[in-house]
This record gives C-alpha cells, sequence and structure tokens, in this order.
C-alpha cells in the first residue's frame, strides 16, 4: 500500500530499471560524443574543437545548408499537411475518404528511395524533360539539368512531401477535438469561415501543430540519405557521414555531432516546456459533435482538386519508383517504351538481399519486443504512477525525438571502437546489439504514447474488481487490461517494427559488413551499382513501399483518429 505522499515500491522499481536502460543506451553514447567533442585525447576539457569548426567555412555553410533544408521542408510539410486537414476535417465532398486514405502514401517509403524515382524523373534524360521538349518549350539538344542546378529543392522537396503526413496526422486529430461550440460562437458574432479558422481554431490546435513542427523539423535537419542519393554533400549530416572513416583520430566530428545535438536537443526542449503539458485543442468540453460541411457543385470540385493535386505531387515520387522498378527501357521519354519484372527477380535474387531482409527481421523484431515491453512499464509509470517521478519519466522518454538516427548510431561506434568498454559489440564485427539497441531507443517515444493513450482510457476500477474477486495484481492486469490494451500495443508496435525495418541512418552507419546489411543497406549499395543497380534497388524499394504501407495502415485502423497522438512531444 502506499503511504499518503509517498511512492509505491513498484512504480520505483519500474522507473529505476527504465532509468538504467535509458542510461545505458541513451545518455551514455550522447555522454561519449560530448566527451569527444569537449575533451582532448588526453582527457582535458577543451573548447577549441567547437571553436574550430565554427572557423571553418565549409562546416559552417553544411550546418546552414542543413538549417535552410529543414526550415524550407518544415514550412512546405505545414502547409501542405494542415491544409488537406482542415479541407478533410471540415467538409463532405466526393471521394474523400479515399483521399484521406491516400494521404499517408509519402511515408510508406523511406526519402532517399524516393530520390530513385526524383533522378529519374528530373534528370536531363527525364520524364520532364522529354515532357517539356515534346510540347515544345525546350531545346532538345541542351535539355536543363535540373538536379545540378535545383539539388537544393529536390532535397527539400522529397524531404517536405515525405514527412508532410506527420502533421497531417496530428492537425486532423487535434481539430477533431476543438468544440464546434467555441467556433459557432465566434460565427454568430459574425467571424467569416476564414477569421475562424486563424482566430479561433488554429490557436487552439497550435500546440499539436508545433510538436508536430518540431518533429518535422528534427527528421529533416539531420536526413542523410536524400542528400546522399540527390548528391546534395554540403549538409551537416554528409559531413559527419563522411568523418566516420577516421572516427578515432579526428574530432571534428565529434564537434559537429554536438553542435547538431544541441540544435535538435534545444528545439526540443522549448517544444517540451512551451507545449509539453497542454493538450491540443484545450477548448473541447462542449458536448455538440461537428458535421462536415457538404459541398456541391464547383466547390466540390475545387476541394477534390486541391487535396487530389497535392495528393498526386506527394505520390509522384513513389509511382516514379514503381515504373523504374519495371522499366526495360526508360531513356529519355515521358514513359517506359517497354516493361520487364526481371528486376524483382533479380532484386529477390541478389546475394545481398534475401541475407539483408533476413537480418533486417532479426534486428527489428528484437526491437521491438524491446520497445513493447519498455514502452507498457513506462506508461504504468506514467499513467497509474501519480507521482513527479511519471511527470519526469515521461519527458525522459520522448528524448529520443530529440535525437537525429544519425547523432545516436555516431554515440553507440564512440561507445563500442576499439579501447572503449564496449568494443566486443563492435559493428565492424556483428552490429546485430547495436542496432537493436539504436532502433528500440528511436521508436520508444511512438510505443509510449501508443500505450499511455490505451491507459489513459481503461479504468483502473476493472482491475479493482478482479483484484476483490482474488486475483492477484498481474493477474488482474494480464486478464483484464493487457487484453483492452491489445489495439494500442498493436498500433505502437507495428509502426515501430515497420518504422525501423526502413530506419536509414543507423543502418548506413553500424551495418558495415555485407553479410550484416539491413534492407536499407542493401538498398543503398544496390543503387551504387553500374548496369541495372538502380533498378533492381527500386524493386526492393517497391517491396519496401509495400510493406511499410500495410504496416502503417493497420497501425492507424488500430487507433483511428488517435494516430496522430505517436507524434506528440
Amino acid at each position: 500500500m502506499r503511504r499518503r505522499g509517498g511512492i509505491r515500491p513498484l512504480t520505483l522499481g519500474a522507473a529505476l530499471v527504465l532509468g538504467t536502460v535509458l542510461a545505458t543506451l541513451l545518455l551514455w553514447p550522447l555522454a561519449e560524443t560530448m566527451r569527444g567533442a569537449f575533451f582532448d585525447p588526453g582527457g582535458r576539457p577543451t573548447l577549441e574543437f567547437i571553436a574550430l569548426v565554427f572557423g571553418n567555412p565549409v562546416y559552417i555553410d553544411g550546418f546552414v545548408n542543413s538549417l535552410t533544408v529543414a526550415a524550407a521542408s518544415t514550412g512546405l510539410a505545414a502547409i501542405a499537411g494542415l491544409s488537406v486537414a482542415v479541407v478533410l476535417d471540415r467538409f463532405s465532398f466526393p471521394g474523400n475518404r479515399l483521399l484521406a486514405a491516400l494521404v499517408p502514401l509519402p511515408l510508406i517509403v523511406p526519402p532517399f528511395v524516393s530520390a530513385i524515382g526524383i533522378k529519374q524523373l528530373l534528370g536531363q534524360t527525364g520524364a520532364l524533360n522529354a515532357l517539356l521538349i515534346r510540347l515544345g518549350l525546350e531545346n532538345p539538344a541542351h535539355p536543363i539539368d535540373w538536379l545540378r542546378d535545383g539539388r537544393f529543392w529536390a532535397v527539400v522537396f522529397l524531404t517536405a512531401l515525405h514527412l508532410y503526413p506527420i502533421v497531417y496526422f496530428n492537425a486532423s486529430a487535434a481539430l477533431a477535438n476543438v468544440s464546434p461550440e467555441m467556433e459557432e460562437a465566434a460565427a454568430n458574432l459574425g467571424a467569416s469561415w476564414f477569421g475562424r479558422l486563424t482566430k479561433v481554431t488554429l490557436p487552439l490546435i497550435a500546440p499539436s501543430m508545433f510538436a508536430a513542427l518540431t518533429i518535422v523539423f528534427i527528421w529533416a535537419l539531420t536526413e542523410l540519405g536524400v542528400p546522399l542519393m540527390c548528391d546534395y554533400m554540403n549538409v551537416t549530416s554528409v559531413h559527419i557521414f563522411a568523418g566516420l572513416k577516421d572516427l578515432g583520430r579526428n574530432p571534428f566530428v565529434y564537434a559537429l555531432v554536438a553542435i547538431t545535438l544541441a540544435a535538435t536537443a534545444s528545439l526540443y526542449a522549448m517544444a517540451r516546456l512551451r507545449f509539453g503539458r497542454t493538450r491540443a485543442a484545450v477548448a473541447t468540453k462542449g458536448t455538440a459533435r461537428r458535421q462536415p460541411r457538404p459541398l456541391r457543385g464547383w466547390r466540390a470540385l475545387a476541394s477534390a482538386s486541391l487535396v487530389s493535386l497535392l495528393v498526386f505531387t506527394a505520390a509522384l515520387p513513389n509511382v516514379s519508383v514503381i515504373l523504374v522498378s519495371v522499366a526495360e527501357d526508360w531513356y529519355g521519354t515521358i514513359l517506359p517504351t517497354s516493361y520487364t519484372f526481371r528486376h524483382f527477380q533479380a532484386a529477390l535474387g541478389h546475394a545481398m538481399v534475401v541475407p539483408s531482409i533476413a537480418n533486417s527481421l532479426r534486428y527489428v523484431t528484437l526491437s521491438t519486443t524491446l520497445d513493447l515491453v519498455l514502452g507498457v512499464t513506462a506508461a504504468l509509470v506514467i499513467v497509474r504512477g501519480r507521482s513527479k517521478i511519471g511527470h519526469f519519466l515521461d519527458a525522459t522518454v520522448m528524448i529520443p525525438l530529440a535525437v537525429p538516427g544519425l547523432v545516436m548510431a555516431f554515440g553507440y561506434l564512440a561507445i563500442s571502437r576499439e579501447g572503449r568498454p564496449l568494443s566486443f559489440l563492435n559493428p565492424a564485427r556483428d552490429p546485430t546489439a547495436l542496432l537493436v539497441a539504436a532502433y528500440a531507443i528511436r521508436r520508444l517515444p511512438f510505443v509510449v504514447r501508443a500505450v499511455t493513450a490505451g491507459l489513459q482510457q481503461i479504468s483502473q476500477v476493472l482491475e479493482e474488481a478482479a483484484q476483490n474477486l482474488g486475483a492477484s495484481a498481474a493477474r488482474a492486469f494480464g486478464a483484464v487490461t493487457l487484453p483492452l490494451l491489445a489495439p494500442h500495443l498493436l498500433a505502437g508496435g507495428i509502426f515501430a517494427f515497420a518504422l525501423s525495418m526502413l530506419e536509414v541512418s543507423d543502418s548506413l552507419i553500424l551495418a558495415q559488413k555485407q553479410t550484416t546489411f539491413p534492407v536499407t543497406k542493401s538498398i543503398y549499395e544496390l543503387f551504387q551499382l553500374l548496369g541495372d543497380g538502380r533498378s533492381v534497388s527500386a524493386a526492393l524499394g517497391v517491396w519496401a513501399m509495400l510493406f511499410l504501407g500495410v504496416a502503417v495502415s493497420a497501425a492507424r485502423s488500430a487507433v483511428g483518429g488517435r494516430f496522430g497522438g505517436m507524434f506528440r512531444v
């Protein structure tokens, strides 16, 4: 029994176990990174490495480019995600359900895979130039090299289109919670529809929007795969990736990672302090249920066209990847001139691919199992603990949202290199332990959010009733609460599994031998091959798209409109 003002021993024990796991798998790698940035080889504190990074124009330009890419990507994602969410939530028109189902399409493929399609669309002999030549708008002898002249916008475009569904999910969930009575009161005072949207609705959903945009900005700031595939090399993430080859002798890599971590952690802390304890759409006390406004005629056509244009544009890279995977010949034409399925056979028959699928399944199954165990334990402490420990733990388990995969992977390399305590886990020999840890820590926030949402809806009275009938606390939880929690466990587990299966940064950095490659590393390596490398990697990307599409749909179906809450800081 808990004393007044005291803490249950079980709660304290669970918090200590979770704290130990997070300290070992999260804080220690980050501390090792900081040590390399702020201490010289003799162990003396120094700011020299940081100062030299800020004095190097190449590093400064790279960081400015990264910030610019992140800001532009976040802005585009915000406009796209919020616009679609408002239209689909507030209005009803033919085809709106189908369009809502298609919005998550960009999320079902890693953006660096989409880059394969973008290169085919925007290359000098790509589909766009072929279309312009056909229309007589371009000189066939001097086609525009869109990627050479617009690599920045290609990176921004791909990143924003991949991440705008995160904004959409958050905005949709928040809009569904806004009390219609608030908007009706504004209407009665003479406010127009646009006035109600800007002065009532948007301020109410600001916490959810800021949370989503924080995640999008951090994700875009440290994206590695897209700049690599688009040959946009002067960004911080690529500088760090290139510096890993000389990790033991190059302290500037540590300094770059420390600066990146400081930027993402500051943004996360600001979001947490400003909105962390504020629920989206605070005015949810009303009892009225909003009904979408039916649209007819030109208004319905305009709304459907707006959403369709965005969904189609966002799906273009996906469609192009599919076409590349089945193209026998696609050179200087709008569409392939002949088709084949041999690339799919080559993808599954390649010596690198089948082992990489098996490797990914092994890594991700272990990491998802760890996530579910840690997620349920954390959620119980957060929801049932009713103490300051729960609030502290809630903030702590969200820290991985502020730690990019690039930084996390670098930290694991730092604690496992020769001469360090975990040198026996060096990924050059076997990356399994580090990849499992990296995947699990990076996806833990999504599992915790999913399970926490479920526990908040399940009354503890049901467990107490079972205990009054003679069941132990563990049996009551297993027989009563766990079955009710199953949809949320399923959603969190599937989402963590799918995102880990297609994780890029951790996979590219920690998997260093072909026999240990996961799927994403195989796609990247296949893309580098001459000949049919691009087509074979596209075919493997299509398999990845199908897998992640089914997974995201299943997770969203399990928790319905609360799916957006999984992205809350």
